[in-house]
């Protein structure tokens, strides 16, 4: 490897590790994504839009902090760096918003067990349509 491109990936390697937030809230974007899209019962989607919400926190969060920056609080000291609080402020009600939501969630999963004895999105799926089936057939 000449000096050339040692430097490159010495830029490289700087750059990632400059930037792990960023990276570990992509992981865990897709994580939580995957999880929704690939998973049938209805409480492992439930967790994986919670990771996925839990990603977006992150990257805001970590939008919101300044390298040196401290908390907004005036002290008359000039040349001081604060911090933006609000994308701190903005996610403390996305994170009830959030909790919410959870707990709206696993409560109609609840009924839907209640209702279908399952919590298998297909075979809901397949309940449904055989009593859309069961019903054409009784109307005519």
């Amino acid at each position: 490897m000449n000096e050339l491109q040692s430097e490159q990936l010495d830029q490289l390697l700087t750059f990632i590790a400059g930037h792990y937030n960023y990276w570990m809230v992509i992981i865990l974007m897709m994580i939580g994504l995957y999880i929704t899209i690939s998973r049938g019962n209805l409480v492992k989607k439930i967790v994986g839009l919670n990771l996925f919400q839990s990603a977006v926190f992150m990257l805001y969060i970590s939008m919101g902090k300044v390298a040196g920056g401290t908390a907004p609080i005036l002290t008359g000291r000039p040349g001081e760096i604060y911090s933006n609080p609000l994308p701190h402020v903005l996610i403390l009600t996305a994170i009830v918003v959030g909790i919410s939501t959870t707990a709206l969630a696993l409560a109609l999963t609840v009924r839907i067990r209640e209702s279908y004895g399952t919590i298998e999105e297909d075979e809901i799926l397949t309940i449904e349509q055989d009593d859309e089936a069961a019903s054409a057939r009784s109307a005519n």
